[in-house]
């Protein structure tokens, strides 16, 4: 098992250029957030970490036990993991792809998806999380699925009807997929959209219309879900993990 985490990003949102820092080094509950991803996924045999913006500061934090990739353009999330392609060239097996922005999730949430992926013998598994009634649902993309439940596409929020907003299970941006195989499916995206660039929440429905398995793996704790993305969600981040603390959770 390989993980590959990316964090490349400047974060504007967050205004990360006023601390002279990567978005993924802006602190919560005293420690950078991609230190949070990176103990949590731990027990993976290999952690590939993508980094750009400021590459050095992430490189000298986080210290020599990882492999690093650097994204010298900044193509969207499917070509930060299409630019991994050499640094596991040889491997066959599973990898996880996950956010340094995303320090929430846990390490029993990453585990279950490789064994997930490895029981049902699957060459995509995707995160997704149920919001509950009660509660808002993000401008996340959304799961569209067939009339019998079968994954077809993640349609992004922009471009969903008034119905399919009012779908309430989301895409998480997580997934397992198998190396080789991915990186040729990872060529397949396009970038024909109003940001120019490649997005990673093509993937699964690229490798289901190639004919492989796809499968979701489904969480109902919104709190993991949270990314880095604004000031006000990095203060909710480091609320849940003092809370966790508390808790021991």
């Amino acid at each position: 098992m390989k993980a590959i985490i990316l964090g490349a990003g400047k974060g504007k949102r967050l205004q990360s250029e006023k601390h002279d820092l990567p978005k993924v080094m802006r602190s919560a509950d005293g420690k950078p957030i991609l230190f949070h991803v990176l103990e949590s996924v731990d027990f993976c045999e290999e952690i590939i970490i993508v980094v750009g913006y400021k590459k050095e500061k992430v490189m000298s934090a986080a210290g020599p036990g990882y492999t690093y990739v650097d994204q010298v353009e900044m193509k969207g999330t499917g070509h930060a993991v299409a630019v991994t392609r050499e640094a596991l060239k040889g491997y066959e097996g599973p990898v996880l792809l996950a956010f340094g922005d995303m320090p929430l999730f846990r390490k029993s949430t990453y585990k279950s998806m490789f064994e997930l992926h490895e029981s049902e013998k699957a060459e995509c598994t995707n995160l997704t999380c149920i919001y509950p009634i009660d509660e808002q649902i993000p401008h996340y993309g959304r799961i569209i699925r067939d009339e019998i439940g079968d994954f077809l596409e993640v349609r992004e929020h922009r471009d969903c009807s008034e119905d399919q907003k009012k779908i309430r299970e989301t895409n998480v941006g997580v997934m397992v997929c198998n190396a080789p195989d991915m990186y040729e499916y990872l060529s397949k995206l396009d970038c024909n959209n109003s940001q120019g660039e490649y997005y990673l929440t093509d993937l699964p429905r690229i490798i289901r219309q190639s004919g492989k398995k796809v499968i979701m793996k489904t969480i109902h704790d919104t709190s993991e879900v949270v990314g880095a993305n604004t000031p006000e969600e990095l203060e909710m981040i480091e609320k849940i993990l003092k809370e966790r603390k508390a808790g021991n959770d």
